[in-house]
């Protein structure tokens, strides 16, 4: 077992290194509506073990009337993406969807399914589910978007089949009606520290429901789904041997079958883990544009959109602390005895279920873990170079006016100037407080599951007293400045943290909790 875990620490730390040296974040990025004109077409997404597999998506007919965030400007819509492109509407609206079959002819009919809302179809052919598009054909869908949330989309043609290859994606609907103390207090204090360290707002609303305890500073849309290559090489072998047949004819329809089910890729917003580390937008990814690479500053109300997409149930687990759960496909869960307070549970895995959809608020601010998360101590020169001061709030963090232009706001103030040690041999100038152990053992290569700094010269604190690498000669935290919290965020389920059966891979990223000097970009 040793020389097993060994060997992989060997092979998991290149691969990590190489993870570091573009930073990049994640949002919830999509088009917006109301009207959206797609296309259901096939084309071949990438995959970390250099496989291309064919695949089906749902992409943009024509330019679509503009993106979201309007804060990311590297932006496209192919004709085939893998999730389809992420819809983004208001609440109150009239949407209407006009979908294009451009599947092979084999593949036949083609649809979608807007589950929870009032959908009329039009035109097209009648189908089991909803009205089709048939091959080459187009069919109109319309609904008011009647409740803020996230939701998902996905084919209701021969399910077992079309999802698999990809027809599935994300509807975001946002609240008309923004509690007002989402837009003041510390909220606004919040946003407040995000202009004073020249950040952008990439949100794309205040609040995620029309209640006042749903309001948050960052949000990221997650899609987990898995993969059959096997059921995938049979639709390209079918497909192509079927090239212009005349649909409905006999002889000229897939015959693929979806059972047994042996799925070995296992994906976030279509990518798996590294390349769901990569940039949104990527242009090496040109089927798949959304990553996986959450952020965020300690305090921060961080909204996760997940969706279970594909057939399996997925147990991801985001480390750092459990997930408050606001609502479910739209519906906010809150108590029935008190409509003013939530009801939904804590999750310690948000565990998808197939087209279901949650919103859940994540938390972290370093609270409790009884040692100062900056490296300060009391045995420094006071002075605010070597360490900030911290003074508590009602609830007893560093919020104050003062405090947004510190590296330690949302501090909580009770470990301030705490060490590591309970004898430090210094602080930032000195090299201390703690010489950290070697990245090897207490985590993945150069990452830190929790390292014990938060700051820009965590890295230059680590290398001890003697001006000496870690034992493993490994720089300790990423470059650029950027060190911090790395949390592990997987699935529960170890398969599903393999790429074809290889680790790591899969459903994997990682969340930073950075401090307030190095700057969250999602632009990229």
């Amino acid at each position: 077992m040793q020389t097993a875990i060994s060997r992989l620490r060997l092979f998991l730390a290149p691969i990590v290194a190489l993870l570091v040296t573009t930073a990049a974040y994640a949002a919830a990025p999509g088009i917006t509506g109301p009207t959206f004109h797609l296309i259901a077409q096939p084309a071949y997404i990438t995959q970390p073990d250099g496989q291309m597999i064919y695949s089906w998506g749902y992409g943009c007919n024509g330019a679509p009337s503009g993106f979201a965030p309007a804060a990311i400007t590297s932006t496209f819509c192919n004709t085939m993406q893998v999730p389809g492109p992420t819809l983004i509407v208001n609440e109150g609206q009239t949407v209407t969807v006009i979908l294009k079959n451009g599947l092979p002819n084999a593949a036949g009919n083609t649809s979608i399914l807007f589950p929870g809302f009032n959908v009329t179809a039009t035109g097209g052919v009648t189908g089991l589910l909803t009205n089709e598009a048939a091959p080459g054909g187009t069919v109109t869908y319309s609904f008011t978007a009647t409740s803020p949330g996230t939701r998902a989309y996905y084919s209701g043609t021969q399910g077992d089949l079309q999802v698999e290859m990809g027809l599935y994606g994300a509807l975001i609907v946002l609240p008309t009606s923004v509690p007002s103390n989402c837009t003041s207090g510390l909220a606004a204090a919040n946003l407040a520290v995000e202009a004073n360290w020249h950040e952008s707002d990439f949100r794309l609303a205040a609040a995620a429901y029309d209640h006042a305890k749903t309001c948050y500073d960052r949000e990221y849309l997650f899609q987990f789904s898995e993969m059959d290559p096997n059921i995938h090489h049979q639709a390209d072998l079918q497909a192509a041997t079927k090239t212009g047949c005349t649909t409905g004819a006999a002889g000229c329809s897939l015959e693929v079958p979806t059972e047994p089910y042996h799925p070995s890729y296992f994906m976030i917003n279509g990518r798996s883990m590294p390349d769901d580390m990569d940039p949104n937008y990527a242009l090496q990814y040109p089927h798949q544009p959304y990553n996986g690479n959450p952020h965020m500053h300690p305090g921060e109300q961080v909204l996760l959109r997940i969706i279970g997409q594909g057939r399996w149930q997925h147990p991801f687990h985001e480390h750092g602390n459990h997930v408050r759960i606001l609502g479910r496909d739209g519906n906010l869960i809150l108590s029935q005895t008190d409509p003013n307070s939530l009801a939904g549970p804590l999750l310690f895995t948000t565990t998808t279920t197939p087209g279901v959809a949650m919103d859940g608020i994540f938390y972290w601010t370093g609270r409790g873990l009884n040692w100062d998360a900056y490296g300060h101590n009391a045995a420094d020169p006071v002075n605010t170079n070597a360490h900030p001061p911290c003074l508590p709030d009602a609830n007893g963090y560093n919020t104050g006016v003062a405090a947004q232009t510190a590296i330690n706001y949302y501090e909580w103030c009770q470990d301030h100037l705490k060490p590591v040690q309970v004898a430090p041999f210094g602080d930032v100038a000195g090299g201390g407080p703690v010489t950290l152990p070697d990245p090897n053992i207490l985590t993945n290569g150069a990452w830190y599951g929790g390292t014990p700094y938060l700051g820009p010269d965590a890295t230059v604190r680590a290398v001890g007293a003697t001006g000496t690498t870690p034992p493993s000669g490994t720089i300790a935290n990423p470059p650029s400045s950027e060190a911090g919290f790395a949390f592990m965020w997987h699935s529960h389920n170890e398969r599903e943290i393999t790429t074809n059966n290889i680790f790591p891979g899969g459903m994997m990223m990682m969340m930073l909790v950075d401090s307030r000097e190095f700057v969250i970009d999602e632009s990229n």
